[in-house]
């Protein structure tokens, strides 16, 4: 399952070079997985736990401008029993502009305590029912 995230860097977000300021794409992967997490809850109804980062890699290969629709296709790439790894590809016209891998650790919200993600999630995520 791949969900697709644009963003239209604000004047603001840029550096002296005149590009999005590299912790900017943070921001933007975070937003975007907000808003995927958001609809593949919404198929499983209400829940009791949230997700927490746990590790960030991110390279990038250019640059996005000011007027650049950054296009961020999202997608789960590893499911473990209490954490999983989302996948983010950021482009501008086709070119590429980052990728980055972030972590995810499930977490009970009254607890903050690490939880098995629930097989509903998954499964509506595109991902194997746990082991």
């Amino acid at each position: 399952m791949t969900y697709i995230h644009r963003v239209r860097p604000r004047y603001d977000e840029l550096d002296m070079q005149q590009v999005v300021h590299n912790a900017h794409y943070l921001a933007y992967c975070d937003d975007g997985c907000d808003r995927w997490l958001r609809t593949v809850w919404a198929e499983v109804g209400p829940v009791d736990w949230e997700v927490m980062v746990k590790k960030v890699t991110i390279t990038w290969s250019g640059a996005t401008r000011l007027l650049d629709e950054l296009t961020i296709a999202i997608e789960p790439v590893r499911w473990g029993t209490t954490s999983f790894d989302v996948r983010f590809e950021g482009t501008v016209d086709g070119r590429s502009v980052f990728s980055a891998t972030i972590t995810y650790v499930a977490v009970h919200l009254a607890e903050m305590e690490p939880v098995r993600v629930p097989d509903d999630f998954r499964a509506a995520a595109g991902g194997p029912s746990a082991a």
